[in-house]
């Protein structure tokens, strides 16, 4: 089960890093409605994606070497509390998002939350709930 986890972490940690380092203009597309889309501040919100990337990069690294170094980590403890961390990231993604989603509901928020924002949000509660989950199931 552990593995699991840890592989799927790395997945999506790496399509972060893809998605925001790599094609950060089609991130930055994603967030920014087209009419804003010829604005400084486009370029600037496309540029720090790539330091979102970044954080996602330092995860899947995290991940692989966890999965390929597992005998270090043997006790249950240890492992709940790296998973602990995980669900932590992924969270974070997610409740930053809700005050958001919560705003487009009436209308506003800053971004929309639909289409592969929605993916996202909806991805990184799953992943959150399934890391806290094992690391749950670790700690008992």
């Amino acid at each position: 089960m552990l593995e699991i986890i840890l592989l799927v972490n790395t997945l999506w940690f790496a399509m972060g890093f893809h998605a925001f380092s790599i094609r950060h203009r089609v991130f930055a597309k994603i967030m920014v409605p087209r009419e804003h889309r010829d604005t400084p501040v486009f370029d600037i919100l496309a540029e720090s994606g790539r330091f979102l990337g970044g954080f996602n990069f330092a995860f899947a690294v995290f991940n692989i070497l966890l999965l390929t170094n597992l005998d270090q980590f043997p006790g249950d403890a240890q492992r709940s509390i790296l998973l602990l961390v995980f669900a932590v990231a992924h969270g974070s993604q997610f409740v930053f998002n809700v005050p958001i989603a919560i705003q487009n509901r009436s209308g506003g928020g800053a971004w929309q939350i639909k289409g592969m924002m929605l993916f996202i949000f909806i991805t990184d509660f799953v992943m959150m709930a399934l890391n806290l989950a094992a690391a749950a199931f670790y700690a008992m």
